[in-house]
């Protein structure tokens, strides 16, 4: 059974924020799990992913976020309990529906996680997702600890039910990838199977419906407030003259700060987990007892302004504080130690920051840049492309693995906007300039929103050639599956597969190739075919991924080893970047334990200096 099925109500486990997550969406009794994976979230996904054969939970990867949850809203239309997951950008995709699912609304339960990602870890911006509460009128929980996202799921839940709205969960990094020890409660009964009532005047959002429906909306977003002011997760602490307002992990470095300033007793501390809409009652109740107030939170000023305009109808004269030169940054993420720096600073309390220790006689840690791993047919496929068409190329590219061809030497990266822009960008580059475009797409990414652009190129006749790099996996996120991905050999049965070559030539792609990056010739060959092609050609370069074909026991190849008949030419190194490759005393030796024998430096060795390892693997 799998470690969050378990139904030991009080047991106490060890959980990443993200199956904590997951363990509240079972014990709310969800029936459907919809997603497009994306970090920090992924990790939530693949909980269901591992669940949903043994409790018959619907779970969904789906081939985009909007897909995800129109899915996800259907369910709850239809009374069953659902959840969908996604990084922040991604509601970005979702966003479409989602505005419009909020003057329609649920009947059953619809959460929409937003897992935000403070610093950009593994993400293009770093958007305050918040705002989309404020934008669609939907209410926000946020959690401050994986334990509290577990409890607060349910809440959710409830909370979506009662207002007949989706309700939006919002996570960041920190909690998300944080592990601390959860208890487990009790697991509600599921709904497996729902109902749809026709209500045409309800659910089909034409202008004279939706009238009706903002105004129904309006009327709930009221209700929602009461709620709000009314809500546990919005709670007010201590009794002191310093007001601070904080939320999410920031919380909990402002509990910390107190303790290690002694300031506790002169501090009352707002903490808002029902975050939209704003509990203006409470912090208006909140600001009667403080002087002075400093708001503490990652990103945007979002509770900043909204404090602010509460103290402004409450006439509270006092300074309220937290974005600005000498407080916090709009950047990145908080840590404990800029907490309990800003805190002494703004309420002027004596304060010295301990001595850093002394690491002058610790060695340097060795720099370990991003970089595809060694054997990837992504490299081997930027080497062949750079072969046939030389460096006078403009390179839109997308999101995945592949991004990383921006780095020397394979320099395979020029524009990158979002998910699916490598194809739409192509389209405005091959018609406003005079030179050759050659644009890099994963094929995950192709499914989720790549195809759209490819049918605008080939309606408008554009011309240049598209690289849909196939290596049989969603691989930058965990090695989720995608439309194009063979379940059966996951063991997986019950699903379909859609083949990227015939996508391509059914909307009508003049020039179609598939090659294996690994033949490096041939591969050659074909991209030059490919490049004179008037008009929109297609490149499939079809390579599974080296790790997943690892954890899926394929065969393994020998590795490789360089010979006395190296020259010191160095084309191996200087021409793929492959990390197995190193020069050690002036030659280039190969790391036989990194070596994945994928033959590439082989091929393109001017001595044919690099053979296979002899003898045994």
């Amino acid at each position: 059974m799998h470690k969050l099925l378990v139904d030991e109500p009080g047991k106490r486990m060890f959980l990443l924020g993200n199956e904590a997550i997951a363990r509240g969406a079972v014990e709310a009794g969800i029936s459907c799990a919809t997603t497009y994976p994306g970090t920090p979230s992924s990790e939530i996904s693949l909980a269901f992913f591992q669940m949903a054969p043994e409790n018959g939970l619907v779970f969904e990867y789906s081939v985009n976020e909007k897909t995800a949850l129109e899915v996800a809203a259907a369910a709850a239309n239809s009374g069953v309990r659902a959840l969908c997951v996604m990084k922040h950008v991604g509601v970005n995709v979702a966003a479409d529906a989602l505005m419009t699912l909020a003057y329609i609304g649920v009947r059953g339960g619809l959460v929409l996680l937003t897992a935000d990602d403070p610093y950009m870890f593994s993400s293009q911006n770093e958007q305050d997702n918040r705002y989309y509460a404020r934008l669609s009128g939907l209410p926000m929980l946020e959690p401050s600890s994986g334990d509290e996202a577990r409890r607060m799921v349910a809440d959710a839940f409830d909370l979506s039910e009662r207002l007949g709205l989706p309700v939006l969960l919002r996570t960041t990094t920190r909690i998300n990838h944080s592990t601390e020890p959860v208890t487990l409660g009790e697991i509600r009964e599921r709904k497996s199977l729902g109902e749809f009532k026709k209500d045409p005047f309800r659910y089909v959002a034409v202008p004279a419906v939706s009238r009706r429906l903002h105004t129904r909306l309006l009327q709930q977003e009221a209700l929602a407030l009461a709620l709000a002011n009314a809500s546990p997760w919005n709670a007010i602490t201590g009794a002191g003259r310093f007001g601070i307002v904080a939320n999410g992990v920031s919380h909990n470095y402002v509990m910390d700060a107190l303790a290690d300033l002694g300031i506790a007793d002169q501090c009352s501390v707002l903490r808002p987990g029902f975050v939209n809409p704003f509990p203006k009652d409470l912090v208006r109740r909140f600001l009667s007892g403080v002087d002075k107030v400093l708001v503490v939170e990652e990103g945007e000023p979002f509770l900043e302004e909204a404090v602010q305009a509460a103290a402004q109808t409450a006439g509270f004269t006092g300074k309220i504080a937290g974005k600005g030169l000498g407080l916090f940054s709009r950047e990145g993420e908080f840590d404990p130690a800029m907490v309990r720096q800003t805190l002494a600073s703004y309420f002027e309390i004596p304060y010295t920051r301990p001595a850093l220790l002394d690491v002058s006689d610790t060695p340097e840690i060795p720099a370990r840049p991003p970089n595809l791993c060694a054997g990837c047919g992504h490299r081997a496929a930027f080497y062949e492309v750079r072969e046939a068409a030389g460096p006078d190329v403009i390179h839109p590219t997308d999101i995945g693995c592949y991004t990383l061809g921006l780095l020397p030497p394979l320099s395979a990266a020029d524009f990158l906007i979002c998910m699916g822009s490598s194809v739409g960008t192509s389209c405005g580059f091959s018609r406003f300039t005079d030179r050759k475009v050659i644009a890099y797409i994963g094929d995950s990414t192709f499914f989720h929103s790549g195809i759209p652009g490819l049918v605008n190129a080939v309606f408008n006749r554009h011309n240049f050639t598209l690289v849909i790099l196939d290596n049989g996996t969603t691989a930058m996120t965990g090695h989720q599956p995608h439309p194009g991905v063979d379940m059966e050999a996951l063991g997986k049965t019950g699903y379909g597969r859609v083949s990227i070559e015939a996508v391509v030539r059914g909307v009508g792609v003049g020039h179609v190739t598939v090659i294996n990056p690994y033949k490096v010739k041939k591969s050659i060959e074909a991209v030059r075919e490919a490049i004179q092609y008037k008009g929109v050609s297609v490149i499939i370069a079809r390579q599974p991924c080296v790790l997943f074909a690892r954890a899926l026991k394929a065969p393994k190849r020998k590795p490789f080893r360089v010979t006395d008949k190296c020259n010191n030419h160095r084309l191996c190194v200087d021409r793929l970047g492959c990390p197995a490759m190193v020069v050690e005393a002036g030659k280039v030796r190969i790391n036989a334990l990194q070596c994945t024998g994928c033959a590439v430096c082989a091929q393109i060795c001017p001595e044919h200096a690099i053979l296979p390892v002899e003898g045994e693997e």
